[in-house]
């Protein structure tokens, strides 16, 4: 009975903004982001995990930026022009995300959507949220904000 309510809930088609990290493509609530830039090389801060590249000022704002490649151990995370930083905004907090390119904004219902199976992998089966098909792509749906607050990334305060 609540897996039919949990489907009934959720019948709406959700947009999801989709992009490539390695040879994989991943899609986030577009609800989440506030804006795609350019990758322009941010500063370092002292001691914090490799994936963090450092900061950079945002229209005033110090905004974290993770790499994603390095988060999920892509085999090569190459800067070059089609590199670009996703700016979400989570919970009052902005962080940028560094990902291999931006495809496109799609809309998926909620019958494209597959659970995700529960394999051991670099991302936390619980920020996933499924597997979203389209025609021969498939997704992998992250809960972005789930993942930017995970203990290890250290980004988000919990409260």
């Amino acid at each position: 009975m609540s897996v039919m309510g949990k489907m009934a809930e959720g019948t709406a088609a959700r947009e999801y903004l989709t992009f490539r990290l390695d040879q994989e493509e991943y899609g986030i609530d577009i609800l989440k982001v506030q804006e795609i830039r350019g990758y322009e090389p941010p500063t370092r801060i002292a001691n914090a995990p490799a994936f963090i590249k450092g900061v950079v000022n945002l229209r005033g704002t110090i905004v974290p930026i993770v790499d994603m490649r390095l988060k999920f151990n892509c085999s090569q995370a190459e800067y070059n022009s089609f590199t670009v930083v996703i700016i979400l905004n989570m919970h009052q907090r902005v962080v940028g995300i560094v990902v291999d390119s931006v495809s496109d904004v799609m809309e998926l219902p909620a019958d494209a959507i597959r659970s995700a199976p529960d394999i051991d992998s670099a991302i936390d089966s619980g920020s996933i949220t499924g597997l979203g098909s389209v025609g021969e792509r498939m997704l992998i749906l992250l809960d972005i904000e789930k993942l930017m607050s995970s203990d290890d990334m250290g980004l988000v305060a919990a409260e």
